[in-house]
């Protein structure tokens, strides 16, 4: 039984939900134009440490005047013991480089197993700061790094030093004071893989839950610091920062290239994730209530969405022109529910009809928003066995039959047409980042990476049609022995068969592919905001804004910081 099928059979007396197509769903466009939701991984990591009252201390805290030093977090989870270790650096400006490539940082961090002792320390020490370039052990399972943000870190220290409280307009602008620019885990460097991580420290047993935490430690220490060097600073004048205008405080992130293969490359992962979307949407249409308090919360939520939308700044004309969409988008739901509404099912029906992408994917995310108990639970199904099995038994006849219904979209596409295979994704020995370029360039074509998979489709089924036509009763295993180079396509066919979704449904090697909407994708599953594309190729976000702090944990919370909205400035002191 699935995981969606045992799901589904567990809620009494529901008829077969109504997921949508994976012809809508996964389009590369519809996913480019998704939101951050109560799903995100963000999100249901704030939910865990609220609910079980994770303990999280400072038991090293080493920092200088300037704010230069060593910091080290126990963090008892109910699971285990952890570390979140962190090195503070002087950075001249001419060393200040916020490209992956950059040698060296304002911040190294790590989150690793157990309690680190002196000797640990050190070893620590000499490697997390190196990045790359060091080694660290399986018992570190994410390393991280960040930069200051120059337009915010300085300028928020020397209102707190002098009494006062940051220009809540100035950080709308850029709601951070570190950026970090790259997130490691899963074995890279030496540190623990995936599977030890998944079995053995089951507080972080979730996709990408550590490198979250990661994220969510380093926010929280880029406020303590800034009121740190404030406070030495000038202690007679300092004013620590209001809890309000600290939680509208995010981590910002820089996101390139490197997330957009691994959509492609994790398949069964990715199909799980928009599973789980899909089926809690599901459930909503068939059986999410509408009521007065559901109508007002859905006024509320469109306001929030919308004013959210006003407050993202970008330079970026493509970007500019979706939040525009999107506020025409959001005020015509406002004004097509402003007289009720009492169906679900109905109104995104009106959606898709009347918005665009990015308008009803907003509308999913907000749907999503006001029906925790109908979607919580699926937080807990977002891992996925990741083996693409290859059956040698198959007929042939039925390994057709797959390709033609569930690969249509592959089939449709001419790949003979000019342009069609122009892009060329590959791998850059000198700057260790995943590249675009043109099959044209002999050394860019000769380090590609298999990511045309509607491509690789298309050729797998030419060739088995003309098999098919010689050997009509031969099974997968007599094919394969035919044409090898097919084993690793006819693997991923046979296994995503068995899948809802996954594939991504474009050719990602057409000349004018988007690589924006792979990394639009990626990070809403995380749950970023604020998304400011710097080029095609790469964008700028902001992470956990609006979160609870650190001080919050055990306190009450209402997981309420979906688009967060800036708070209003009080008085100065």
């Amino acid at each position: 039984m699935t995981t969606t099928t045992a799901i589904q059979a567990s809620m009494r007396g529901e008829h077969a939900l109504p997921l949508r197509p994976p012809s809508q769903v996964m389009d590369l466009e519809r996913l480019g134009a998704m939101h951050q939701s109560r799903l995100s991984f963000m999100r249901t990591l704030i939910r865990r440490i609220m609910r079980e009252r994770w303990a999280i201390e400072p038991i090293k805290f080493e920092l200088d005047a300037d704010g230069y030093g060593t910091v080290i977090y126990e963090v008892q989870a109910p699971n285990g013991l952890y570390s979140f270790v962190l090195f503070s650096d002087y950075l001249s400006p001419e060393e200040r480089n916020d490209r992956v490539i950059a040698t060296k940082w304002d911040l190294t961090m790590a989150l690793v197993e157990g309690r680190v002792e002196a000797d640990y320390l050190e070893q620590l020490r000499q490697n997390v700061p190196k990045q790359e370039a060091g080694r660290v052990d399986a018992r570190v399972f994410v390393l991280s790094r960040a930069n200051r943000s120059a337009r915010n870190f300085d300028y928020v220290v020397e209102q707190l030093a002098n009494g006062q409280q940051p220009d809540i307009e100035r950080i709308k602008n850029v709601g951070y004071l570190y950026r970090t620019t790259a997130v490691y885990g899963s074995g890279k460097l030496g540190m623990a893989d995936w599977e030890k991580v998944r079995t053995k420290h089951l507080d972080f047993a979730r996709p990408f839950a550590g490198e979250m935490f990661v994220c969510l430690m380093l926010r929280n220490f880029s406020l303590l610091q800034a009121e740190h060097i404030a406070r030495h600073r000038s202690p007679q004048r300092f004013q620590p920062m209001q809890d309000e205008i600290k939680r509208y405080f995010g981590i910002g992130n820089s996101t390139g290239l490197g997330m957009a293969p691994y959509l492609v490359n994790h398949p069964l992962l990715i199909n799980q994730w928009v599973e789980m979307r899909e089926l809690a949407l599901a459930r909503i249409r068939a059986l999410g209530c509408v009521n007065s308090r559901v109508q007002q919360e859905l006024s509320s939520l469109i306001e929030r969405c919308a004013q959210h939308t006003r407050d993202t700044v970008t330079e970026d004309d493509w970007q500019t022109d979706n939040n525009r969409q999107v506020l025409e988008d959001l005020a015509a739901l406002q004004q097509h529910t402003a007289a009720g509404f009492d169906n679900w099912d109905a109104l995104l029906g009106w959606s898709e009809a009347n918005c665009s992408l990015q308008g009803q994917e907003m509308l999913v995310s907000i749907a999503l928003e006001i029906y925790p108990e109908l979607v919580d639970e699926l937080e807990d199904f977002h891992s996925a066995e990741e083996n693409l099995d290859l059956d040698p038994l198959m007929p042939l006849q039925e390994l057709k039959q797959i390709i033609e219904t569930r690969y249509a979209w592959a089939l449709e596409i001419d790949f003979t047409a000019e342009g069609a295979r122009e892009t060329c994704w590959y791998r850059s020995e000198e700057k260790m980042e995943p590249r675009l370029g043109s099959v044209a360039d002999a050394e860019a074509k000769q380090k590609q990476m298999a990511l045309g998979v509607g491509y690789a489709v298309s050729k797998c089924y030419e060739q088995l049609c003309g098999y098919i036509a010689e050997h009509p009763e031969h099974t997968t295993a007599r094919f394969m022995v035919a044409r090898p180079k097919m084993r690793g396509i006819v693997r991923r066919i046979q296994s995503m068969s068995r899948c809802v979704y996954g594939d991504i449904q474009a050719n990602l090697l057409d000349r004018n592919i988007l690589p924006m909407h792979l990394l639009r994708c990626k990070l809403a599953f995380f749950g970023v905001g604020k998304f400011d594309p710097r080029s095609r190729l790469w964008v700028r976000n902001t992470m956990f804004q609006g979160a609870p702090l650190l001080e919050d944990i055990g306190k009450p919370f209402s997981d309420d910081w979906f688009m967060p909205l800036a708070p209003l400035q009080s008085g100065q002191h």
